[in-house]
C-alpha cells in the first residue's frame, strides 16, 4: 500500500514542472492517477490472491496441490529435505491425491500465512488486525496448541507430546531439580531456580518466558531472535545463563552435543503438538484426523516417530499408550 509521505514525496520532485508545461485541468498530475492505480492494482491482488486460494477440500483436490506451511525445526522439519512432518504430510498428499508442496515460512509469519489474518499478541489472545494473502493449506512444524493459537487456527488430533524444559550448560552451576513425583512441585521447584539468572526464550513461542511467569522471577529474561534450531548453540555460546526448550528441540540437542547441555526440569505441564488448519477448512482437518487413525492401526505412525525421535517413548509413554 502506498503511504501518504511517499504520494507527498513524489509530488513535490514532480511539482517542479518545466516552463510551458502545462497542469491537468481536474487537477491530478498523471503520476499520481499512476500511483493510485498502482495502489487500487495491489489492493485488489491481495483479495485476489486470499479468495482464490483453496480452502475446502474438494477444492484442493481440484486445485491437485498440498502446501505444506513449515519451518525448520528440530527434526519435525530438518532443512534437508525430511523430517517427520515432512513425510506426514507426503503421505497425506498421496492419500488426497494431489502434489505435495513445502512452503517454508517462520514462527513469526506462519499463522498469518494460513489464516489470511494480521493480528497482534493482547491480554493473553490475540487481535486480528487485517487481511494477508494466504500461503498454505496446512502448517505443520512441531506446533504447540496454545489457546491463543485456537483463537486463529484449528488443530488436528493431537501428533506428538511435547513440554517446556528449562536446560543449562553442563558445566553450569545450577543442579538439576530432583523428581518429586508431583509435576506442580517440580514446575514449582524449576522455576525457583532461575532467580538471579538470566533465562533465554522466543517470544510467540511456546518458549516464551511470559508464559510461565519467569518475566518477574528472573534476574533478565533475553529474547531470542534467531531460528530456533541455533537457540541451544547460543547457550552453549554462553548468551544466557538458561534457556527454554522443548521436549523434542531438547532431545535433538542432548543427541548431538552429548555432555554440554543437561537438563534442570519442567517449567510447563504437559502439552501437544498438532497440525493447524484454517477455520474455513473443516473438511481438510477431519480427513487428516481420519489419515491420522490409520497410520496409527498401520504402524506408519510408529515407524515414523521412531524415526526421527527414538527416545522421545521413554520421556513421555503415556502420550503413545493412548495411542
Amino acid at each position: 500500500m502506498v503511504k501518504d509521505g511517499l504520494f507527498l514525496q513524489y509530488s513535490d520532485f514532480s511539482s517542479g514542472q518545466g516552463q510551458g508545461a502545462k497542469r491537468p485541468r481536474n487537477g491530478v498530475s498523471g503520476l499520481h492517477l499512476f500511483l493510485c492505480m498502482v495502489s487500487l492494482f495491489s489492493f485488489l491482488s491481495l483479495v485476489f490472491i486470499a479468495h482464490c486460494s483453496a480452502v475446502t477440500l474438494e477444492e484442493i483436490k481440484k486445485k491437485g496441490v498440498l502446501r505444506h506451511l513449515g519451518i525448520p525445526y528440530a527434526n519435525f522439519i530438518t532443512g534437508s529435505g525430511d523430517g517427520m512432518d515432512v513425510e506426514l504430510m507426503s503421505l497425506f498428499a498421496e492419500r488426497l491425491g494431489v502434489r505435495y508442496e513445502f512452503v517454508k515460512t517462520d514462527w513469526d509469519r506462519v499463522f498469518t500465512d494460513l489464516s489470511g489474518k494480521t493480528f497482534e499478541r493482547a491480554d493473553g489472545g490475540v487481535l486480528v488486525a487485517g487481511d494477508a494473502p494466504v500461503r498454505g493449506d496446512v502448517a505443520a512444524s512441531g506446533i504447540t496448541v496454545l489457546p491463543w493459537r485456537e483463537e486463529l487456527v484449528d488443530f488436528s488430533t493431537p501428533v506428538f507430546p511435547t513440554q517446556v524444559w528449562l536446560m543449562a550448560r553442563a558445566d553450569s552451576p545450577v543442579k538439576p531439580l530432583r523428581p518429586t513425583g508431583d509435576l506442580s512441585q517440580d514446575i514449582a521447584g524449576t522455576k525457583e531456580l532461575v532467580r538471579g539468572r538470566s533465562v533465554m526464550g522466543k517470544t510467540g513461542t511456546c518458549l516464551d518466558p511470559a508464559l510461565y511467569g519467569l518475566e518477574r522471577m528472573a534476574d533478565w529474561v533475553r529474547p531470542y531472535r534467531g531460528p530456533l534450531n541455533e537457540i541451544a548453540p547460543a547457550l552453549m555460546e554462553g548468551v544466557a545463563d538458561l534457556v527454554l526448550l522443548d521436549v523434542s528441540d531438547a532431545l535433538v540437542a542432548l543427541q548431538k552435543w552429548p555432555g554440554r547441555i543437561k537438563v534442570i526440569g519442567p517449567v510447563s505441564e504437559m502439552q501437544e503438538m498438532a497440525v493447524a488448519f484454517r477455520k474455513d477448512s473443516p473438511e481438510l482437518k477431519e480427513e487428516f484426523n481420519r489419515f491420522i487413525v490409520d497410520c496409527e492401526r498401520n504402524g506408519i505412525y510408529t515407524r515414523i516417530v521412531k524415526k526421527y525421535y527414538p527416545f522421545v517413548f521413554e520421556y513421555h509413554p503415556e502420550f503413545f499408550k493412548r495411542r
